[in-house]
């Protein structure tokens, strides 16, 4: 218990530092460009809350918040900011005005300097690596789940996903060309799907339901029951187990069951679900050898759960790769992923509502996940990219509060030749800030529940991958 106890505060203090980074990477943009151009600087502040250590330096008061969460800049001389940074200690009439441009130009400097370090971490990326399971790169069905429309649409395990509505289809989880996402993301009754089956192409139209969601969560999305084909080879049996006493070993493959072919090890465990007194009849390879093996499952104990009908054996998690896609190709992934969210948002037709984003709850917690697995830096740099782009395309947003609504009232003012009246400035800006801190406060009530809970105590042994998540699926037992 100690022990998980200190992994997890030492993840999670990894989480933050990562986190904070990447805000005060895009502060400091704000902050060199305001000091270029003669701005009056009155605060540059890392994390925000009751300040635990501050100094004044050249008119400039830096400051250490007590609240671990990103930093600020004070720039009085742009947009009224009081409601999120505090009222400034200077009033802005004894300011001198700046131009329409020096303030687009601070504006700019904050995307900008967080899309320059997207492009250094998609550097790094490129040199260490990206980890790629298996799932991630096939559109092979493993499992049918029964009962769901995919089954009633006529799909089998081996099918091979070509494509979905029409749209072709690389990888079967994420948000760019894959099978999940444009299931997610489709709008008629039905969904069209092209598959290859056998050396021959045909087309199915499936159904779908949507994902059950607990009481107070974010509504299911579409779903039509199809699980990806996984590694189907023995990493480890357990001693005394009736996979032991049935002589398997680790690195067989197990082919068939009951003459079937096995293209996911979730097939096992639904045969062992639906009838957990029937022996498992299996085809295995080992090597050059063929071999038929009959199982007889028993209940076995379960760490951190109760005991249930298993025979004994933990799958490999499948062979990792290492991808090294460029730089380029990762910032274009990027864009057309947040481009896919935010069609996705606004399509009257789309089931992706405000309440399926996540804020810093949900990415803090996305950071947590992939930093336990072995390869988590490499996968938190690779998210990091997405990341900074996300932070830097979303700022730009002609909204006011945001950098972009700085830009387009800068704009505004060049044209008019003359400043927006405060008055009205402020009460735009504060309603919007209000907007925004309300919507933040709304997806991360969402996101709090999806929070593991359990997994601190160990009574949460394993936890399904989201279909969007980054990290590997993680094996499972059985």
């Amino acid at each position: 218990m100690a022990f998980k106890i200190l992994n997890f505060l030492f993840v999670l203090l990894e989480v933050v530092v990562l986190f904070n980074i990447i805000i005060i990477v895009h502060e400091l943009g704000h902050f060199l460009a305001a000091r270029w151009r003669g701005l009056h600087v009155e605060g540059f502040g890392v994390w925000f809350g009751k300040p635990i250590w501050q100094k004044e330096i050249n008119g400039v008061v830096y400051s250490l918040g007590s609240i671990p969460a990103g930093g600020f800049v004070k720039l009085p001389q742009l947009a009224p900011m009081d409601i999120i940074e505090g009222e400034s200690d200077t009033p802005r009439e004894k300011l001198p005005t700046i131009s329409a441009l020096d303030k687009i130009i601070v504006a700019f400097a904050g995307p900008l300097f967080s899309f320059g370090l997207a492009i250094l971490l998609a550097c790094a990326v490129w040199a260490v690596g990206r980890p790629v399971s298996e799932i991630e790169s096939t559109t092979v069905v493993g499992l049918v789940q029964p009962g769901m429309p995919g089954e009633k649409a006529g799909f089998q395990p081996g099918d091979k996903i070509l494509e979905v509505d029409g749209n072709p289809v690389k990888r079967f989880h994420g948000m760019v060309d894959s099978v999940t996402w444009f299931i997610v993301r489709s709008e008629g009754e039905k969904i069209e799907f092209k598959i290859e089956r056998g050396g021959r192409e045909m087309t199915l139209e499936s159904g779908w339901v949507r994902a059950p969601s607990h009481r107070f969560g974010r509504e299911g999305l579409r779903q039509v029951g199809l699980i990806p084909e996984e590694t189907h080879t023995v990493g480890k049996v357990e001693a005394g187990s009736p996979a032991a006493e049935a002589g398997l070993q680790p690195g067989d493959v197990v082919t068939h069951l009951d003459g079937t072919a096995v293209f996911s090890p979730f097939v096992l465990i639904e045969a062992i679900e639906k009838d957990p007194n029937a022996p498992l009849y299996l085809t295995l390879r080992r090597g050059e050898t063929w071999l038929n093996v009959t199982v007889v499952p028993k209940v076995l104990p379960v760490a951190g759960s109760e005991p249930r009908a298993r025979i004994g054996i933990q799958w490999d998690p499948g062979r990792i790769v290492l991808a090294h896609p460029s730089p380029k190709q990762q910032i274009a992934d990027s864009v057309t992923t947040i481009g896919n969210m935010l069609d996705a948002l606004f399509s009257p037709k789309s089931d992706v509502k405000a309440q399926h984003f996540s804020g810093p709850v949900g990415i803090g917690r996305l950071y947590y996940d992939m930093l336990q697995n072995e390869n988590g830096w490499r996968l938190a740099l690779w998210f990091s990219v997405f990341f900074n782009v996300n932070l830097a395309i979303l700022n730009l947003l002609p909204l006011p509060v945001l950098d972009g609504g700085h830009i387009v009232l800068a704009m505004i003012e060049s044209i008019r030749r003359r400043p927006v009246n405060i008055r009205l400035l402020e009460i735009v800006q504060s309603a919007c800030a209000l907007l925004i801190i309300g919507y933040m406060l709304y997806v991360t009530f969402f996101d709090v529940q999806d929070l593991p809970w359990r997994r601190l105590t160990g009574s949460e042994t394993t936890e399904t991958q989201p279909a969007a998540s980054p990290a590997p699926a993680t094996s499972p037992a059985e």
